[in-house]
């Protein structure tokens, strides 16, 4: 998570942190709409597919709101206490793996509904759904752990007690956390890339042979925008390449221009995954239709 911790003058802090702050803001309104529309709804909640992107959604919050979090602290509170800094860097850290293992969850679901229609009752149940989302809560927090692991066996105890500026590659410094850092990274996209090219190829197999294949169409075209989805998850890691080309060309904006990168690959994105979802499902959006447009009544009076 890039955050901005170079001097800016404080009419450019103040404009920086209401434009994060108030996106954040937006975003996280939105997702809570998703969030009222599905649990207003019991027939949501007996779809797995739309408990997985509830999920989702929740994750993106918590995310958004780590992050904007964690931005306006590295303006206002230069040190923080290591604890609670630790704590959010971790929440950063783990929703932030989620949202690709969430997205090949949701593939997997497709998958089984199109390819295997006849089991998919049997398999897709909505509690084999939610102990799904604890495995992937519980997967996704392993390289958080590990972060605090490595901490504790090379950190004297001197550095949890001092204060610190909350930003990720300060509190976690040691090359042990850059190489946990890089092969986690690896190994988890490359086990979704893997299963979204896997269930997109096995899904237009099926679309292929089926005679009415409007079903298995729409499903390939739904693990296509996880797959846009997931290249949305991954802007944020060619922050540190964007920052070293872009940067080296043009120092006179760096804090500008640290800025905008921000908001592209960590802020953006999130605007559009519920936009793609919560617009595209018909039934999705007829309900939210339905609980948050305003409904105008005519009232005639005839006499008597």
């Amino acid at each position: 998570m890039n955050l901005s911790y170079f001097v800016d003058s404080y009419e450019e802090a103040f404009v920086k942190n209401i434009v994060i702050v108030s996106l954040g803001l937006i975003i996280n309104s939105i997702n809570a709409m998703l969030v009222v529309t599905f649990f207003s709804n019991p027939i949501f909640s007996r779809d797995s597919r739309y408990i997985l992107y509830i999920n989702l959604v929740m994750n993106d919050m918590i995310m958004i709101f780590v992050s904007v979090a964690l931005y306006v602290m590295s303006y206002t509170l230069r040190l923080v206490n290591f604890p609670f800094c630790c704590t959010l860097l971790m929440l950063a850290a783990t929703t932030f793996m989620i949202s690709p293992l969430n997205l090949a969850g949701m593939a997997i679901e497709r998958f089984i509904a199109i390819c295997k229609p006849l089991h998919h009752h049997q398999i897709c149940t909505p509690q084999r759904t939610y102990i799904f989302i604890i495995f992937l809560w519980c997967v996704g927090a392993i390289p958080s752990l590990a972060d605090i692991i490595i901490l504790f066996s090379t950190q004297t105890e001197s550095f949890f007690r001092s204060p610190v500026f909350c930003y990720s590659p300060i509190v976690f410094p040691t090359k042990p956390h850059q190489d946990r850092t890089t092969y986690s990274q690896v190994i988890y996209m490359s086990l979704v890339w893997l299963i979204l090219i896997y269930t997109y190829c096995r899904v237009l197999f099926t679309a292929k042979k089926a005679t009415s294949n409007g079903a298995a169409n729409k499903a390939r075209n739904t693990i296509l925008l996880h797959g846009v989805q997931l290249l949305l998850c991954m802007l944020s890691y060619i922050t540190p390449v964007l920052n070293f080309v872009i940067l080296s060309h043009l120092p006179a904006y760096r804090t500008t221009l640290i800025f905008l990168i921000y908001l592209l690959t960590n802020i953006i994105p999130r605007l559009l995954s519920p936009l793609i979802y919560g617009a595209r499902d018909q039934k999705f959006a007829k309900k939210i239709r339905e609980r948050f447009t305003c409904k105008v009544f005519i009232l005639k009076i005839v006499p008597s």
